[in-house]
């Protein structure tokens, strides 16, 4: 029997969803000690790895310490430059989208899962926090930490069926301990799916600008060729058919943007390196660079233009936490994809020949390109 509940939850539309905690992509909890001892460990764990990858911090304070002269009397919101940081206070509940928002842009959440619960978790084994009544807690252990006194009691051992993986180190041992986070770290960067933008109305072209064919096939074969070389899977932004697996615009009238968007809408869980489809001076070594120096830790990373000005949007890799910030961007009126890259943390590289970024959008530009490609490739 079908109820009116069942028909109501399916006209909602099958979105792919972010794979997340409720924080953030990767959490790691971290239980079985007090507080102070956790705190502690991750304060010293955070001077080692702050500086290469961007990492929060979750924890609950019970004990308000703030004096009259902390906060607004009155404010729902305060932002408050301290110079060297940021602060924002507010009084409002949140949950766990408006978290997720709010940790949109970190590689790593650490969390105090006395408190808070956690994707993954660190187990540290303390005298005066066992977990011998808390085991439902232990839902993904990644590692487990000791002391010099103590093992990993036979209640754990027993309750967690993969605990000859788990790797067991001791408390103390910070070199193992960032190694293990690297690692982890590293493994979650999410792999980069290729998508070619091929969906531009070609005005001033006054034709395909994707059936042109300068290396023997045409410029739709050989962007997504190239790109299949660097990348796990390619798709077009297209507004033809093709033979080709095609992303179809769901956000419409927004340019290259509504074609990237799409591509995010479709799986939000892949970094997205884009590129425009009339470009044929770009070189496979120029994207391989690219991939080269990605940076998991930025919004994105992109070249310079040629006038070395500017972030070059229309090739740059796009990564997942993008999808929130261009969101953001369009529902403040802005959908240029440049726009987003000036105006938020991305890596900038200086690319070998920026000559290969010229694009070709008339007639007259194209037939340049044509008789350029023919005489080289009869200099062979």
């Amino acid at each position: 029997m079908t109820t009116a509940e069942d028909k109501l939850h399916r006209k909602h539309a099958a979105l792919a969803r972010p794979d997340m905690g409720d924080f953030g992509r990767n959490e790691l909890g971290i239980l079985g000690a007090p507080c102070g001892v956790i705190r502690n460990c991750t304060s010293r764990w955070l001077k080692l790895l702050g500086s290469k990858w961007k990492i929060a911090y979750v924890d609950a304070d019970h004990q308000d310490g703030r004096t009259s002269d902390d906060t607004m009397d009155g404010c729902a919101l305060e932002f408050t430059d301290k110079i060297s940081y940021k602060r924002v206070d507010f009084k409002a509940d949140t949950n766990t989208f408006t978290n997720r928002a709010l940790f949109n842009d970190q590689d790593l959440v650490l969390i105090n899962s006395n408190h808070f619960k956690a994707r993954k978790q660190i187990v540290i084994i303390h005298p005066d926090k066992p977990l011998n009544q808390k085991l439902e807690k232990l839902t993904d252990v990644a590692l487990i930490l000791v002391s010099d006194d103590y093992e990993v009691p036979d209640f754990i051992r027993n309750y967690l069926p993969n605990i000859n993986s788990i790797p067991v180190l001791n408390l103390n041992d910070e070199a193992r301990i960032m190694a293990f986070l690297e690692i982890f770290l590293s493994e979650n960067v999410t792999p980069v799916n290729g998508l070619i933008l091929a969906g531009g109305k070609s005005t001033r072209m006054q034709g395909d600008k994707g059936s042109i064919a300068y290396h023997g096939k045409t410029q739709r074969a050989y962007m997504y060729d190239m790109l299949s070389e660097l990348c796990g899977k390619v798709y077009l932004s297209d507004n033809v058919e093709t033979v080709y697996d095609t992303i179809e615009d769901t956000f419409i009238g927004l340019g290259p943007l509504g074609g990237i968007l799409s591509a995010m809408q479709t799986d939000p869980n892949v970094a997205w390196l884009t590129v425009a489809c009339d470009l044929p001076y770009l070189t496979i070594e120029t994207l391989n660079l690219l991939i080269k120096r990605r940076n998991p830790s930025k919004l994105a990373t992109a070249f310079w233009d040629s006038e070395g000005k500017f972030p070059e949007p229309l090739i740059t890799i796009w990564e997942p936490r993008a999808y929130a910030v261009m969101l953001q961007f369009l529902a403040q009126g802005y959908s240029c994809p440049r726009k987003i890259l000036i105006n938020t943390d991305v890596e900038l590289l200086t690319a070998p020949n920026v000559s290969e970024f010229r694009n070709i959008n008339t007639p007259e530009e194209r037939d340049e390109a044509l008789r350029f490609f023919r005489k080289e490739n009869h200099s062979f």
